[in-house]
């Protein structure tokens, strides 16, 4: 955990930088017009199969519309983390290679380019993890329920799995024949990345910051000099 601190430090001082920030720009507008477009998708569908269950009418229809919006605002964070993690996935590799080429230059020069279709193929499989992996968790956020606090626990450490995965991969990328972290290395990365994607604010700079957090873990793991 103390590399993952560190690493996430250098993050920090990496987001003021030009590059990073237009990446950030592009990224976040990008973000909030898919997650506006996603959740009116929700909200219309619900309202649709609300006005069609011609079976409830009442109470039982008043319930159900709470339970619909509960179950929205539930998977709001998950949704939001769904639909960041596919963007900085088309825009990883403009991040990684800039904080590469300011603090890690002999691991740039390594570097393999890593074009839009393979971009596209890590977003997709990062998406397909994120939703298998909490559809797998479903029953278990269910029974937690009863606890008040164990459902968003357990996320986090489910989504804090996931992410470590998916952000390792995202770097591995551009060195094929790097070695991978060790477990609780990307253990951490992913806790301290999923923990970001909580705190509200911060949560839109949470993919940039992840993305440049894991270059450093994955280099000062290697003992790559930092600059």
């Amino acid at each position: 955990m103390t590399r993952a601190a560190h690493a996430f430090l250098l993050a920090l001082r990496d987001l003021p930088h030009p590059r990073v920030l237009r990446v950030l720009a592009q990224s976040l507008a990008l973000t909030l017009l898919l997650l506006a477009a996603s959740g009116a998708a929700i909200f219309f569908a619900a309202r649709w199969t609300l006005a069609h269950w011609q079976w409830l009418d009442g109470a039982p229809l008043d319930m159900a519309g709470v339970l619909i919006v509960l179950l929205i605002v539930a998977g709001s964070w998950l949704l939001f983390r769904a639909v960041a993690i596919v963007v900085i996935g088309l825009f990883a590799d403009g991040i990684v290679a800039d904080v590469e080429g300011r603090h890690y230059p002999a691991a740039a020069r390594r570097a393999v380019d890593v074009g839009w279709p393979q971009n596209i193929r890590l977003a997709l499989a990062s998406l397909t993890r994120l939703i298998g992996g909490n559809l797998l968790a479903l029953p278990v956020y269910i029974v937690l329920l009863v606890t008040g606090i164990g459902t968003p626990i357990f996320a986090l450490l489910v989504n804090a799995l996931l992410l470590g995965r998916d952000l390792e991969a995202m770097v591995l990328a551009r060195h094929p024949d790097h070695p991978r972290l060790d477990r609780p290395a990307r253990w951490s990365l992913g806790l301290l990345s999923a923990a970001s994607f909580v705190v509200p604010v911060a949560n839109l700079l949470a993919p940039i910051l992840s993305a440049a957090m894991a270059v450093h873990m994955l280099h000062l793991g290697k003992g790559d000099p930092e600059t």
